[in-house]
């Protein structure tokens, strides 16, 4: 006991075993959901659910454990709400790559995130984006998300402008992303989306978990998301939405989910993955273009979260904030902390999840007093222990998950509060990077969109020289990008 208590410096940070352990298991609940919503996601793009559920678990587990053990903080890490959302909809179904180089772009993230964390290269980026535009982009995130979540809910039904219902509850999602494979958007003049007649059971039972999930939110209730998924899915099998004659332990069971893991662990090594990915030159431009729209909103999600709990509890000191525009290598904590979140993503990469990103829910252990490294090995070791719950992770419906998906972008929007809206020249840019990210239901349009009106407004203002080359430079991919799809 006291090789640990000396190891994560508990007298140093004020703190003891049982509030440590307390505070790792209030951040295991507060983000448990992922475990849940993270299959339904990625499934939906071909990879194997069971596969996918342990995959999220053993990349979260050896995440938080790493970022404990070596920066000495106490965050957990999983795989991103947003960047899944954005490996699924818009990697996989708009840009038409596969579920394995998907994977590949996540893994060569991985990999950059890594290099630009031990060089000075982390504080060029950092400084080249004004601080609106990353409020701006975390914001536009969370509209991307909640309007997943009410698709997901079926509360959302898609019609031409002729007035023809084309899609409830999502249709197909692997053909379009949108509307579930209608593709009257040009034929039928454009698609229409309008809240549904509120028919249907499914509907009402998302509505029912969106607010009983709300209820618990504002009442505080530690793990008040993972709670309305439980609910929910109970709601759903008392309606009939849930078949439990489909439920079979001997194939469900933990040696059938390691064999579907054996689908994805590794993948991007074979001939599916980086050779496929890097095999067509004329996807070069695009190919670099997302996997640089994955970088960005890895590390500044990352930043934000670091600076965001860690100023306010301690955790983080002035000399880490300094530290983290002026210093390369590990010479502080937050050198440390991202060190360990970029490692992240390359172990989630090679399990087979999305981008694995340190979790704001975090900030739930730390207002339970969590304030070292060991409070992130108690949340590991509770996600360990998650595998076992593997023969029921098929029995949860969308309908359950979506209000996870609508709540945590209701969290994500709350970064708008930080622009100054009076302010037009901050406000065009943060407006599309936002609205565009969710109305054009794709992140890295949303991002592109506001780079190039923040990059024309300095124009127009005479104030060129005050956006950083690096903005300048991934204008100029964006563009050039829209001009090849629109050759092609």
């Amino acid at each position: 006991m006291d090789t640990i208590r000396n190891y994560f410096k508990f007298n140093e940070n004020n703190t003891n075993f049982s509030t440590e352990i307390q505070a790792g298991i209030t951040t295991f609940l507060a983000m448990s959901y992922i475990i849940f919503v993270n299959p339904a996601i990625l499934s939906l793009t071909g990879m194997p659910s069971q596969g996918v559920f342990l995959a999220t678990i053993f990349a979260s587990a050896i995440s938080t454990l790493f970022i404990g053990l070596f920066a000495n903080v106490p965050y957990a890490l999983a795989p991103g709400m947003g960047l899944n959302a954005f490996f699924a909809y818009t990697v996989v179904f708009a840009l038409g790559f596969t579920w394995q180089e998907a994977l590949s772009m996540v893994f060569i993230c991985g990999l950059l995130n890594v290099l630009i964390t031990v060089t000075k290269i982390r504080k060029l980026l950092i400084t080249a984006i004004p601080d609106f535009l990353q409020h701006a982009i975390s914001a536009g995130i969370g509209i991307f998300i909640g309007y997943i979540g009410l698709k997901n809910a079926g509360l959302l039904q898609f019609t031409s402008s002729a007035g023809n219902i084309l899609s409830i509850n999502g249709g197909d999602p692997h053909a379009d992303p949108l509307t579930g494979g209608i593709q009257s958007v040009v034929t039928n003049g454009g698609i229409l989306p309008e809240l549904v007649n509120f028919t249907e059971i499914g509907s009402l039972v998302a509505i029912f978990g969106l607010i009983l999930t709300i209820i618990l939110m504002v009442k505080k209730i530690k793990g008040a998301i993972l709670i309305g998924i439980i609910i929910t899915t109970l709601a759903a099998f008392v309606t009939g939405l849930i078949d439990l004659t489909s439920l079979n332990f001997a194939d469900n069971s933990i040696h059938a989910a390691f064999d579907e893991l054996g689908q994805t662990f590794g993948v991007i090594f074979t001939k599916a993955g980086i050779p496929s990915l890097f095999g067509d030159s004329n996807r070069l431009p695009i190919v670099l273009m997302t996997i640089f729209a994955f970088s960005l909103s890895d590390v500044f999600d990352t930043v934000g979260t670091f600076i965001g709990t860690g100023r306010r509890s301690g955790i983080f000191s002035a000399e880490d904030e300094k530290a983290l525009e002026s210093s390369s290598g590990f010479n502080s904590k937050m050198d440390k902390a991202l060190f360990g979140d970029s490692v992240g993503t390359i172990f989630g990469a090679i399990l087979g999840t999305s981008n694995t990103t340190t979790y704001v829910e975090s900030s739930a252990g730390i207002g339970a007093g969590g304030r070292t490294g060991f409070t992130s090995v108690v949340t590991a070791i509770c996600f360990v222990l998650a595998a076992f719950m593997s023969p029921v992770i098929g029995l949860v419906p969308a309908q359950a998950t979506a209000p996870a998906l609508i709540i945590v972008g209701i969290l994500m929007v709350s970064s708008l509060s930080d622009i100054n809206w009076a302010h037009f020249e901050e406000a065009v840019p943060a407006f599309f990077a936002s609205v565009v990210m969710g109305l054009a239901y794709s992140i890295s349009n949303g991002i592109a969109a506001g780079f190039i009106m923040y990059g024309i407004i300095k124009l127009v203002k005479g104030k060129a020289k005050d956006v950083h080359p690096i903005l300048w430079v991934s204008m100029l991919l964006f563009i050039i990008n829209y001009i090849v799809m629109a050759i092609l």
